[in-house]
């Protein structure tokens, strides 16, 4: 919405009313927490496969209503259904992907998540560009916006549901055949085994009060914290001031240098793809907030010290380029990834759903207030705290996640859950 907001403000007859630009641009979030924390039981009773494609309605039909809108009412309505479509999305595709991914490959897969983002992301701002010349184009813009929720609810009819939750339905004989088709027949009785240690016959009821309980409490609060540190890190002022920043250096094209942090995003989402099944998850974050913590400093630096302009607009430059592709190579996508892992099969989708929700609120929080900071306190105090931030989360990662990699979810949550009967000594 960055680049037509001026288009639709204009046409739509609240020109110039900054409130009312942020509020359309935003309520998305509101809609996305609501999904976020529907989207548990959702999930614990369709099963993904089925919550994809139910989840398609507010998609297609937020899309819509926002693209003809002839109303700030209308506008608004649309974006909240696309918000709510996408606040079960984020919850829907790391739980899909985690319980359908062979051990081995299940990072990687989990990082081509990351990158098919990456490059949604870059299409939509070439999308965005004739909205530049044309002030009629966003209306084509939101159009094209529905079209993938069509895609994915055809598309969901010919995927599998997750063999997991189809044995916790007791629908064994359909889990098998997921399994052979996607694992190979010699982990069938292996798979079905291992998904039964940890099973129970109520599994489809699970409580919200149950992630109050160990070991869902513990788990509960890792996912909660990782995306309390991830937002308060400042991906999003981080991305949100890099347009400005690039300016210093002669890129006035808004869109050409978000087009450069976009290729930078995906830089490091393809050495995630890499990196994530070989060094393993805690690694990778530890490593990941690190860097982010190096770029922030950086660009402290080129603001405060007493250095030439030229030198000062390249350091930040430097700073921002690193700090994007520290967070895409393992902030950004492990994130998402290991609370699934870490996540028992019984409460698995209200983890998720809880987790994504405290996102949501902290993504919402930074975009409301990073600008008035920065004009209080300036860039460099702003950019320290983001520092700080970066180097508690890698401590945090260091202490209180574990390394999943290679380890079936049965194998993890058996090695949490001292209440199993197959749990690992």
């Amino acid at each position: 919405m960055n680049g037509p907001i001026v288009s639709i403000a204009k046409e739509l007859g609240f020109e110039g009313n900054s409130f009312l630009e942020g509020l359309v641009v935003s309520i998305f979030i509101g809609g996305a927490f609501i999904g976020s924390v529907g989207s548990g039981s959702l999930v614990d009773k369709l099963g993904c496969r089925r919550t994809f494609q139910v989840d398609t309605i507010p998609l297609i039909l937020g899309a819509i209503i926002s693209a003809q809108a002839h109303s700030l009412d209308e506008i608004l309505w649309g974006r909240f259904l696309v918000g709510l479509g996408i606040g079960v999305n984020t919850v829907l595709v790391p739980i899909y992907i985690s319980e359908v991914a062979p051990t081995k490959y299940r990072g990687s897969l989990g990082t081509v998540c990351q990158i098919c983002t990456c490059l949604g992301i870059v299409a939509s701002l070439f999308l965005g560009i004739p909205s530049e010349n044309d002030p009629h184009w966003w209306r084509v813009m939101l159009y094209i916006a529905s079209v993938p929720g069509f895609a994915l609810a055809l598309g969901m009819q010919f995927a599998v549901d997750s063999p997991r939750w189809l044995c916790k339905a007791g629908r064994f004989h359909e889990a098998k055949e997921v399994i052979r088709d996607l694992w190979g027949s010699s982990e069938v009785n292996k798979a079905i085994d291992e998904f039964q240690s940890v099973i129970r016959s109520d599994d489809l009821d699970s409580s919200w009060l149950e992630l109050l309980e160990e070991p869902h409490f513990r788990v509960a609060f890792i996912g909660g914290a990782l995306f309390v540190l991830q937002q308060f890190a400042g991906i999003n002022g981080v991305l949100y001031f890099s347009s400005l920043t690039f300016q210093d250096v002669g890129i006035t094209s808004s869109a050409l240098a978000s087009f450069y942090v976009g290729l930078t995003n995906l830089g490091g989402a393809v050495c995630a793809l890499y990196l994530m099944d070989k060094q393993g998850r805690q690694r990778l974050l530890i490593g990941s907030y690190l860097g982010m913590a190096i770029s922030m400093f950086l660009i402290v630096s080129a603001v405060s010290l007493p250095i030439n302009e030229e030198l000062s607009q390249s350091l930040s430059i430097l700073g921002t380029i690193l700090y994007i592709f520290s967070f895409a190579i393992g902030a950004g996508p492990v994130t998402g990834l290991i609370i699934p892992e870490l996540s028992s099969s019984r409460t698995r989708g209200k983890i998720m759903g809880f987790s994504f929700s405290v996102h949501w609120v902290c993504n919402f929080m930074v975009g409301l207030f990073f600008l008035e900071l920065v004009e209080r306190f300036g860039v460099a105090p702003v950019y320290a705290s983001f520092g700080g931030v970066s180097l508690l989360a890698a401590t945090f990662a260091y202490y209180f996640t574990v390394e999943t990699k290679g380890r079936s979810l049965e194998e993890i949550e058996m090695s949490l859950n001292p209440n199993l009967p197959g749990r690992n000594k």
